[in-house]
């Protein structure tokens, strides 16, 4: 009996502890989020499988030229979309959206993020939230889509390649240039200037990124990202965490829908 009674009072000690440690916490200047939860219930989740090195992959750095964004970009809005964050669309249309006006031969192909080349299925909708950028702080979420951020259902393992861009941004082989790493998430711009606010950029989000690419990615961001990966196009560099990946376009800094039919997904 005294063998089952210690564990219990073990227990009930550290289960009081994390709940004093969720009510003590300072409140946060973002919108609320659940701390409680977060607190009480994230160190009893099982810690998941560390992200594996793709067999046979491997990863160059190119030159990039400044300026360099002046804010750390752990910490940038533009660079690791978990700054800014999203909330979900439940009233999103899960589907190809056809809009009118021209197609652009050098927009990235979404479909190319699958091996298959699919157009997979759309499970959830995001909005993803403005920056204001005068008080330094998230805004309201963008309402120009219905759809900012697209959840796609994938097979957890799977790879997740560079999806096809019209045009190369260095020595004619390289075709995205690896703002921010991390391991779950990735942010690519088509152009070899170290921002968002010109040509093409993607965010993934709950994706395993190759920990060798994380690797190499976060030397040369400390050194001062005169030099940063860059990606050929169908180059594969993350496997699927689970059975939803996200994903974000951005032309020329404006977050897009990435439904659209005659932009993203041309001739499917």
């Amino acid at each position: 009996m005294k063998k089952f009674i210690v564990p219990c009072l073990l227990l009930a000690l550290v289960g009081y502890g994390l709940v004093w440690q969720a009510y003590s916490e300072p409140p946060s200047s973002s919108p609320k989020q659940s701390e409680f939860s977060y607190f009480v219930f994230l160190p009893l989740v099982a810690k998941s499988q560390p992200c594996q090195p793709i067999p046979g992959a491997s990863y160059e750095v190119i030159p990039v030229p400044a300026p360099h964004p002046s804010i750390p970009a752990s910490q940038h809005p533009d660079l690791n979309l978990a700054v800014r964050g999203y909330i979900v669309n439940p009233n999103a249309y899960l589907g190809l959206v056809d809009y009118g006006g021209g197609s652009d031969s050098a927009a990235p192909q979404l479909y190319g993020l699958f091996s298959d080349e699919r157009v997979p299925e759309f499970v959830r909708g995001y909005r993803v939230y403005d920056w204001d950028w005068a008080n330094n702080r998230r805004g309201e979420p963008i309402t120009t889509w219905d759809v900012t951020l697209l959840g796609m259902r994938t097979t957890p393992g799977e790879l997740i390649y560079l999806p096809y861009f019209g045009r190369d941004i260095y020595q004619g082989r390289f075709h995205a240039l690896v703002l921010y790493a991390e391991e779950t998430r990735l942010t690519l711009v088509n152009m070899r200037q170290d921002t968002v606010a010109y040509g093409y950029a993607l965010h993934l989000e709950d994706i395993c990124v190759d920990p060798n690419l994380v690797a190499l990615y976060r030397e040369w961001d400390a050194r001062g990202r005169d030099y940063l990966p860059a990606l050929s196009n169908r180059q594969p560099f993350a496997t699927a965490s689970g059975n939803e990946i996200k994903v974000a376009v951005r032309d020329t800094g404006s977050f897009m829908d990435p439904r659209s039919r005659k932009d993203w997904w041309q001739g499917k």
